[in-house]
């Protein structure tokens, strides 16, 4: 775990969070951050709230991992509104096993979440496929003189003689009818 400290916001050794992690890495300052990134498995973010945001962004630049905000009861009390989504909040009062639920608990958020958006990427792929089929349909029904299904048709046996995806072949037929037509 990388715990992420800049200025004097220190956490004091022993804490129940380096109980609570196999291997804890401390880091203050950006060339830390980036030297401890690719062997940690979450990052705790011991800022203040103002800076929450910015830090997310950062270390998600870097990597993709659990992100966990270490606050005091007070900070978290006042805030109505984050204004982003951490996987977790711990707090420096949590017991060793209070703070072991927590962690445990964020990585199901950050693992349904990075599936979320894996699921997202993929749908969002097929509706871009679906446009260049679409597209591809109507210029072959143009040409050919044929039929939708007849369109379909020639494009999946297309992609299958090619050993292609129908997408990409149906995007090859788009463009090089703009091509040659714009």
């Amino acid at each position: 775990m990388l715990l992420i400290e800049p200025g004097t916001r220190a956490i004091p050794s022993p804490h129940p969070l380096q109980q609570s992690c196999h291997k804890l890495y401390r880091a203050a300052a950006t060339s830390e951050i980036q030297r401890h990134i690719h062997t940690a498995d979450a990052v705790v973010l011991h800022v203040p709230h103002a800076d929450l945001v910015d830090w997310q962004t950062a270390i998600i630049g870097m990597r993709r991992l659990p992100v966990y905000w270490l606050c005091s009861e007070e900070a978290a009390h006042q805030q109505a509104d984050w204004g982003y989504a951490p996987d977790g909040v711990i707090f420096p009062s949590m017991t060793v096993h209070e703070m072991k639920l927590a962690l445990q608990w964020g990585l199901r958020i950050f693992q349904q979440r990075k599936h979320w958006l894996e699921e997202r990427e993929q749908l969002l792929m097929r509706l871009e496929e679906r446009k260049w089929i679409d597209q591809a349909k109507a210029v072959l029904c143009e040409v050919k003189g044929i039929s939708e299904a007849e369109a379909y048709d020639f494009l999946r046996k297309q992609a299958m003689n090619e050993r292609k995806r129908i997408g990409d072949i149906a995007a090859s037929i788009v463009k090089v009818y703009q091509l040659i037509h714009g």
